[in-house]
């Protein structure tokens, strides 16, 4: 049995996991057994530059977490070596940036599972939503959709007044001039 201020520092722990998990949009559960200190430091900074909170997290610590915020389903997936990566303002980036970086680093890095609004998502819905754009991608090709139309018109316009001015130009001089 722990003594008392291993049990209270737990609780700490555990009830600012709890806290996290609330403020959060969406997450992902990650195996990173086996990666170097530069590529965790190269998906930490990335991860940062993002808004995402990345932290590895031990599973009994996690475990009692979830079971707080009714996500105890990702109880399955808490083995083995577990990082956590949140994000409360971009909902995709977690998902998008950890898929990154497991297809680069292969078997040492692995999507276990992930959460998205206080529900538990499939693992092929986890990896289809990284392969969204990013947010400012979503939005530049909305504002190309929304502006294709407005820019043909205009070459159509254009074209058509070039046209104009040509048909005008060979009249006018082919008119004899009087004198």
């Amino acid at each position: 049995m722990p003594n008392a201020k291993v049990l209270s520092e737990k609780q700490a722990v555990v009830a600012a996991l709890v806290e996290d998990l609330k403020a959060a949009n969406s997450g992902v559960l990650v195996d990173y057994k086996g990666i170097t200190v530069a590529e965790d430091t190269a998906l930490r900074h990335e991860l940062r530059e993002n808004g995402v909170e990345y932290a590895v997290v031990k599973n009994t610590l996690l475990r009692r977490a979830l079971d707080d915020v009714d996500l105890g389903d990702l109880d399955g997936v808490l083995n083995g070596t577990t990082s956590m990566a949140i994000s409360k303002d971009d909902p995709i980036a977690p998902m998008r940036i950890v898929n990154k970086y497991a297809k680069q680093m292969g078997d040492r890095f692995n999507i276990k599972a992930g959460f998205m609004d206080g529900k538990v998502l499939p693992l092929d819905d986890v990896i289809a939503m990284a392969e969204l754009p990013s947010k400012d991608a979503l939005m530049a090709q909305l504002l190309g959709m929304m502006l294709a139309p407005l820019t043909s018109l205009a070459v159509v316009l254009k074209a058509i007044a070039e046209k104009d001015g040509e048909a005008a130009a060979p009249a006018e001089e082919s008119a004899p001039a009087a004198e």
